[in-house]
Formats: C-alpha cells, sequence, structure tokens
C-alpha cells in the first residue's frame, strides 16, 4: 500500500563528511560550518524584546484562561530580577536552585539568572514531591551551597522545605507560606535595575556557566553538569541553521517537558526563546488523570512543532484517534513531530501517521534527535525525511562523532561548543568522561542506516553498558529488543527491563499498564483492584502470545524472551528506576528487583503471586 506522501518542510542538505581512521575509528561531521552565534541567552531576550516586544512569549494556565507574558515585559522583568539576586550576591558558589514544575514565575527566575551570570539549578520536582526521604535534594544543596531556593507553591513543597538543610539559603515562594518559615514572596524578588544590571549583563560570555543540571545514572548520586552559555548558545544556532523553517515560522509549542531535563529546557525552551517563538507551558503530564490536561491545552493551541517523549506519544494517541476536534486542532498547522529520550516503538510511529493522513492528507513530518545533558543537548539531529522510528540524524553543524569499535558495537563519542567542560566540584568524574582526544564518551551505539550511505543518518543501537550475552556467548542488544517487545506486548507493558545477562534465556520485567489490562477484561468489576487485572487469564494470555509472535518470527535467542512476569509495582523515582520524563534506567531496576529476576528463571516455574501483587511467572 502506498504512503501518502510527507508534508513538505524546509530542511538543510542531508549531508556528512567521514574521516576513517585506523582500527575501525571513524569520525562524522557536518559539511557546514557553525556560524556565530549569541554570546549569551540573553541576547536572544533582548533582541525579540527590541523586534516583536508585544509577542507572546510564555503562557500558561490560569483558572479558565490563559496567562501571558510578551517578550518586552519578560526582559523588563527579568532585569528587576536579576537586580535582586545581583544585591544578594548569588554566584556559582551560590546559584539559584529552583524546585519547582514548570511555569512563568520559574522562567522569569531563570531568564533574570541567565541575565546577570548567576548560574541557575531546576531540580526535578519529584526529588521534593514523590520521594519519601528528600536524599537528592538533600545531596544536591550540599554540593551546590545555593544562595535562594525557589518554590512556586510553599505549600506543596513544605516537607522538603522543613526537611533539607540548604545552608541559610533565602527561601522565595510563590504562594502559600508554611507556618514557622521565614520565606521571601516571589513578588518582591525585584527591584529597580540599574547600571549593576547592563554591567553584568555585558560580563556574562560564553563561558560563563549558566546552569547545574542533574542527572544520576545508575548510581543515584547526583551529578552537577556544567551547562555553559557557549554550550547552550551553540546548540541552538546550529538547529537553526539545520532546520531553516523556524526562521520563516516562529514556532509554537505546547510542551510539559520539565526544565531540571535538557530537553525540555535546554532544547525546547531555549529553541522558543532564540527564534522569538510561542511557549505554552502544559500542565499536564502523560499519566492517567494529568493526560486530560495535555488534551485540554491542546484542543485550544495548535502547536507548529509537537515535542514529546515516546510515553508521551502513547499516552496522548488514544484522545486523537477518537476525538475529531482534538485531531483537527493538533494537526491545523503542525509542521513537525519530534521525539526523543527513548526511542519509539515502531507501532506508535504509525498510528502517528496514520492519524496525519486521516486528518490532512499527507504524513506530517516525524524527526528524532540525540544527545545528553553533557551536550547541551543535541549531538545529531533528523533534518531530511524518514520513514521509521529509530534514525537519530546527523552530526550537527560544529559538532564531531567520533565512532569507536567496542566489542560488537560502534561506540559514540562527541566534540564540539556543546560540551560540558565537566562535572561541578567533582574532577574525578570529568576526568573519566573523556578521551585523549578530548572526546565525551557518553555510553551510547551507533549504526549507519545504510553502511554504503551515511547520509541517509545514524540509528540508536543501545547503551554500551546494558547490552550483555547469554551463557550461549550470543549478544543480546537491549535497546532495540525492549522497543519490539514493548510493540508486541502492548497495550499490556507499559515499559520492559530485559533480564538474562549469564543466563540460557531472555526474561522480561514488564511494568504492566493498568488501563491496558483493563481493556482486554472490559468485564472486570470496577472495583477490581491493578493486581487482579494483571493476574486475569486474557492478559497472560495476551502476553503469551505476543511472546510466541517474538519467537516465530525468527533471528535466534537473543531476539525473544522465554519468560516474562507482570509487575503491579511501578518504578521507584527513589531507587532511581525513573526519570519524571518516564524513562527507566535498567541496571537500577536489575538490581533493586534482583529476586523477581531470580522468580523468572526458577525452577520449577514459580507461578505465584507474591506479596507485591505481582502476576505469577509467563513462560512459552
Amino acid at each position: 500500500m502506498t504512503k501518502p506522501p510527507f508534508a513538505s518542510l524546509d530542511f538543510a542538505p542531508a549531508a556528512v563528511d567521514v574521516e576513517r581512521r585506523e582500527g575501525g575509528v571513524q569520525v562524522l561531521r557536518s559539511p557546514q560550518p557553525l556560524q556565530p552565534y549569541a554570546r549569551c541567552l540573553g541576547e536572544h531576550l533582548e533582541r525579540w524584546a527590541g523586534e516583536a516586544p508585544e509577542r507572546i512569549f510564555l503562557a500558561e494556565r490560569a483558572g479558565e484562561g490563559w496567562r501571558r507574558i510578551a517578550y518586552g515585559e519578560a526582559l523588563a522583568q527579568a532585569r528587576a530580577i536579576g537586580a535582586a539576586l545581583l544585591s544578594r550576591g548569588l554566584s556559582a558558589e551560590r546559584p539559584a536552585m529552583v524546585l519547582s514544575d514548570n511555569g512563568i514565575d520559574h522562567a522569569l527566575l531563570m531568564l533574570g539568572a541567565l541575565h546577570v551570570g548567576v548560574p541557575v539549578a531546576p531540580v526535578s520536582p519529584a526529588y521534593s514531591l514523590m520521594s519519601k526521604d528528600y536524599a537528592k535534594v538533600k545531596a544536591i544543596a550540599a554540593l551546590l551551597r545555593p544562595g535562594l531556593v525557589y518554590a512556586a507553591d510553599g505549600a506543596r513543597f513544605a516537607g522538603v522545605l522543613q526537611a533539607v538543610d540548604f545552608g541559610g539559603a533565602e527561601i522565595v515562594l510563590g504562594a502559600n507560606t508554611p507556618a514557622g518559615l521565614k520565606a521571601t514572596a516571589f513578588a518582591d524578588l525585584r527591584q529597580a535595575p540599574g547600571a549593576e544590571v547592563d554591567r553584568a549583563f555585558a560580563a556574562v560570555g560564553p563561558d560563563s556557566i549558566a546552569k547545574f543540571l542533574f542527572t544520576s545514572g545508575s548510581t543515584g548520586e547526583p551529578k552537577g553538569v556544567i551547562n555553559t552559555q557557549r554550550m547552550l548558545c551553540s546548540n541552538q544556532q546550529a538547529i537553526r541553521q539545520v532546520w531553516p523553517f523556524l526562521a520563516a515560522t516562529p514556532p509554537v509549542i505546547v510542551d510539559w517537558l520539565p526544565w531540571n531535563h535538557t530537553f525540555g529546557a535546554n532544547h525546547n525552551f531555549n529553541m522558543v526563546l532564540a527564534n522569538g517563538g510561542t511557549l505554552y507551558i502544559d500542565d499536564g503530564k502523560p499519566v492517567p488523570g494529568l493526560i486530560e490536561k495535555t488534551v485540554a491545552n491542546l484542543r485550544e493551541v495548535s502547536p507548529t512543532i509537537y515535542f514529546n517523549v515516546p510515553r508521551g506519544f502513547d499516552a496522548l494517541i488514544p484522545f486523537l484517534e477518537r476525538d475529531a476536534a482534538l485531531r483537527k486542532n493538533f494537526f491545523a498547522r503542525l509542521q513537525m513531530i519530534f521525539y526523543a529520550a527513548a526511542a519509539l516503538p515502531q507501532n506508535l510511529w504509525e498510528k502517528l501517521e496514520a492519524l496525519s493522513a486521516q486528518e490532512r492528507g499527507k504524513r506530517t513530518v516525524m524527526v528524532s534527535a540525540w544527545g545528553a545533558t553533557e551536550t547541551a543537548p543535541m549531538v545529531t539531529t533528523v533534518h531530511f525525511e524518514i520513514d521509521r522510528a529509530g534514525v537519530i540524524g546527523l552530526p550537527a553543524p560544529g559538532t564531531e562523532l567520533k565512532l569507536v569499535p567496542n566489542e560488537n558495537k560502534l561506540e559514540l563519542r562527541v566534540r564540539g561548543p556543546n560540551v560540558t567542560p565537566g562535572y561541578w566540584k567533582r574532577p574525578d568524574l570529568t576526568q573519566a568522561a573523556f578521551d585523549a582526544e578530548g572526546f565525551y564518551c557518553i555510553g551510547d551505539a551507533g549504526r549507519f542506516a545504510d553502511p554504503q550511505e551515511p547520509a541517509r543518518g545514524i540509528e540508536f543501537d543501545g547503551r554500551i553498558a546494558e547490552d550483555f550475552k547469554l551463557m550461549s556467548g550470543v549478544w543480546v542488544h537491549v535497546g532495540a529488543l525492549r522497543v519490539k517487545a514493548l510493540a508486541a506486548l502492548a497495550p499490556v507493558a507499559q515499559d520492559i527491563v530485559v533480564t538474562g545477562h549469564d543466563r540460557e534465556e531472555i526474561g522480561f520485567l514488564v511494568f504492566a499498564n493498568p488501563a491496558g489490562c483493563r481493556g482486554l477484561c472490559p468485564d472486570l468489576p470496577a472495583e477490581a483492584t491493578a493486581e487482579q487485572a494483571l493476574a486475569d487469564p486474557r492478559v497472560v494470555a495476551h502476553v503469551r502470545q505476543a511472546m510466541a509472535r517474538l519467537k516465530q518470527e525468527g533471528g535466534g535467542s537473543s531476539t525473544y524472551a522465554a519468560c516474562a512476569l507482570l509487575m503491579a509495582e511501578p518504578p521507584s523515582i527513589d531507587a532511581n528506576e525513573i526519570t519524571d520524563k518516564g524513562y527507566i534506567n535498567q541496571r537500577a531496576v536489575l538490581a533493586r528487583r534482583a529476586a523477581l529476576v531470580e522468580r523468572l528463571y526458577a525452577k520449577p516455574i514459580d507461578d505465584r503471586r507474591n506479596s507485591s501483587g505481582d502476576a505469577a511467572v509467563i513462560r512459552i
């Protein structure tokens, strides 16, 4: 069946220069040189406040409507807040720490800090709101020694504010100051800007620290990634060069992705700022009870680009399929759909294509990119038409991508102006992160989509550390198998962790999707628990049949699982099993749930449900 054509979009030509070295090492570069970029992000704010002062920059929900702020007002507010930060003596040694979700006041504090050279450190709200011991917030506060700590709602963050020693930092709250807590109102965090703001702004340079972003990795110990102005501004210039359509149509986006992560902040927020666009801050998330807020926002605002992670698309697609008005508004002026942070299962890709074709008779261009917190974030990006998930694009202008043979894969390493100078106060981690040539060792693997035509792009090939060998010596490529299995086990599987290191066969630990399980059992009583849904024979049969189909597709023991277990307990953020973007940490899950792994491989089969409500082991 012939697919409808793509809607046209102005991209830079797909091209790459390949330097081949001894030992199979290859270095990829864009033939397009990186053009001069802004000295600091504040230059973008100054530009658009001058050229389009009345254009809406940021909007957030306020009751039944929207609170909006234009570029001119945003600059005035940023300067006033910057003056207040300077008067308090904030600096890299006493930065501003943010605990809250995305919001206009959060953005204004961030912009004010960036304008006068005060680093800002947005911390995952989940560390404060979902954690039970606040261990990560305590560790981050001890590392940073902040001069100011901001939360939008004092009542909501009362627990962490009262439990964590912030070293005497000034507490700034948007509303609802808890009894007994000394705090400054955010509305008072402004003073008349004078020459000191102009001097501070002029002193901000490419190597000034803009942010500290935190990544935990597999150990759970927060690492403060230094983000400089050079990293952020060079990355935005590279984006503008490969996506020239941004200059013709300032982007309008509806976005929930958190600003404590590089995707939502450095890629999306900064892209809106750099190109004079408008950001509608989405107060929804891809979970039951909150995805409905995203849907309501998308009914009102038609984005020109839509960004999300795979879990977000999985949650949104059912609404697009059954709501014609939502679908019409979503695609009304949509130029591009963008996914990142994890691999997109092909079944979700095909559903999005079908929805686009149904609504507009054409396929909306779908793209991805690849990078990390340490790379600001974009290293490779898609700026050409692709017809399947998995391609992560070509190196951006100014960035070098080194492919190094590692076992049976090509390890990816990065060098360029977008790469971090290191980890805050951790010279040991910094030294270990770079090779002898100064390439950052990101830990991911890649391969050419077409080895004969490198310009067709690189495909993501999983994490080097996640892959393992079975006892037979056969390699298991975890990333590719996980994506394939998620598509096969839909709608039961929310996520999958692959097991089998040094064992005879692969197993799946499955984080179940309660709604998906219930969908297979429409007559299940409303009062039935999630655990009962997991154990329903129809759910078990669905999983067993999906596993059998994977085996029947062929490819050998490394391409299917012989056993699976549906888990009732969701992933724990305290145990570092999941990020607030929904990305599963495979190593952390395997370590914390080692007993479940043993259940998978027990002989005779352990067909009992355990005390946590996990279903029996399913075998084929």
